[in-house]
């Protein structure tokens, strides 16, 4: 009959609620489905950054913060210079006493002269010496920068051998420092006054050195076994 069939068919109006329900299901799919793909991609990026981060040097926060101030501090001489102003008079101006005061107490604090203690103590001494006394280019570095990006930042998976070539003002800056360092050595290496009444207790000269070195340091500690030892009362 046409009432059965009525019922066993649906209307338009039920049809095409139904069509709108399966297409706000399909969209709020499609929504889904975008927002995992973005959370996918947001954390494949943030792995990618963890790894560049674990792989740079513990110090490497400080390195970049001191090499962004010495920029700023480079830019500041050069704006107080095209107005004929002092950098120094400038600088002190805005510094105020009491970080005067702290700056100056840290100064006296840092890397104090303990005396001897042991080779690699006064091996580390020297190299702390040594870099405190380099002056960066910082034009040239930041032409590196532009020139090579992130790869001027390398990781453990960069590979450095034969890819960067020194210039010849770097290459006569480390000739310089290193004629001044052989200077310097040769004053504290001249020749001691020999004495005919010492005990002779070395092989070479540069045995005797180093027994002049353990005598200066740790003689007071072994003076009485070397006594005992001559005697020949050493137990």
């Amino acid at each position: 009959s046409s009432e059965e069939e009525e019922e066993a068919s649906p209307g338009p109006a039920a049809a095409a609620a139904a069509e709108q329900r399966r297409e706000e299901r399909l969209r709020r799919f499609r929504e889904l489905h975008m927002k995992r793909y973005e959370a996918c991609k947001l954390n494949s990026q943030e792995v990618v950054e963890e790894d560049k981060r674990l792989k740079l040097p513990p110090n490497w926060e400080a390195k970049k913060a001191r090499l962004e101030w010495e920029l700023k501090v480079q830019e500041k001489k050069k704006e107080c210079a095209a107005r004929g102003e002092d950098y120094e008079r400038v600088k002190l101006l805005e510094i105020s006493a009491e970080d005067a005061e702290r700056w100056e107490r840290k100064k006296k604090r840092k890397n104090p002269d303990l005396g001897f203690s042991d080779y690699a103590a006064a091996q580390l001494r020297q190299y702390q010496r040594l870099t405190r006394q380099i002056k960066p280019d910082l034009e040239q570095y930041e032409k590196l920068k532009e020139q090579y990006g992130e790869a001027l930042y390398p990781t453990s998976d960069s590979l450095l051998h034969g890819s960067h070539v020194p210039s010849k003002e770097g290459v006569d800056r480390m000739v310089a420092d290193l004629e001044k360092q052989i200077e310097k050595r040769e004053k504290y290496s001249r020749r001691r006054p020999y004495n005919d009444d010492a005990d002779i207790d070395y092989i070479n000269e540069r045995n005797a050195k180093f027994n002049q070195k353990a005598e200066r340091f740790y003689g007071k500690y072994t003076a009485e076994i070397k006594q005992n030892l001559e005697r020949g009362t050493a137990v």
